[in-house]
């Protein structure tokens, strides 16, 4: 091996930038700080910062991870209220139209 040239990793860094993506769908305030992390792994890499790839990596996947999380709470909570809006209505017997 010559002097000056990174030692290559032993296991590809994961970017986790399709995650990022995706969650940019669900929770984009979230999201956002998971693409910036994801778009530092692949230069850090070819500069040969493997530890500084390794912490990128890992924080696209908490930004990405607590992004989805949260979407999908989000989500399912308004879905519920939906559809408990719905049955109520229905129960109620009260319908906004009138003869």
């Amino acid at each position: 091996m010559q002097p000056g040239y990174p030692t290559p990793q032993s296991q590809p860094i994961n970017n986790n930038m399709t995650m990022s993506i995706v969650a940019i769908f669900f929770f984009w305030p979230l999201a956002i700080p998971a693409i910036i992390n994801a778009s530092k792994v692949n230069p850090l890499i070819q500069q040969g910062d493997y530890a500084g790839a390794q912490a990128a990596a890992a924080e696209s996947k908490k930004w990405s991870k607590l992004a989805l999380i949260i979407g999908i709470a989000v989500w399912a909570v308004s879905l519920l209220c939906c559809i408990l809006g719905g049955a109520g209505a229905i129960m109620s017997g009260n319908s906004s139209s009138t003869y």
